[in-house]
């Protein structure tokens, strides 16, 4: 994709995933890659952010004789997830209604 992912997208993408479920780091990378190029690299930094704003917490949790890492969408998480998806489909309509949505033209 040409198109750039800036910080609040994908702060978004990572709450829509959480929202539906818990996710150690490697599931919810793989989860966005099926959508976007990104790697773990600039996941944790993101994920770390959020952490710190309050939007996300963690956990962990035994598996195979390690503890992973689980991240939890918050209270806060799921009201800031409605805001840049209210904000997310603002922007999506007027980049539509500016370029139009028909391909061929």
């Amino acid at each position: 994709m040409i198109f750039q992912l800036g910080t609040p997208l994908l702060d978004t993408c990572v709450l829509a995933v959480l929202k539906e479920e818990d996710a150690y780091g490697y599931t919810l990378t793989k989860q966005i890659q099926e959508v976007f190029d990104i790697s773990e690299s600039t996941l944790y930094p993101i994920l770390r952010r959020l952490q710190k704003e309050g939007l996300v917490s963690t956990y962990d949790q035994p598996f195979n004789g390690r503890n992973r890492r689980y991240y939890t969408i918050t209270q806060e998480g799921r009201i800031r997830f409605r805001y840049y998806k209210e904000e997310w489909i603002s922007y999506r309509n007027k980049i539509e209604e500016l370029i139009g949505g028909n391909i061929d033209e």
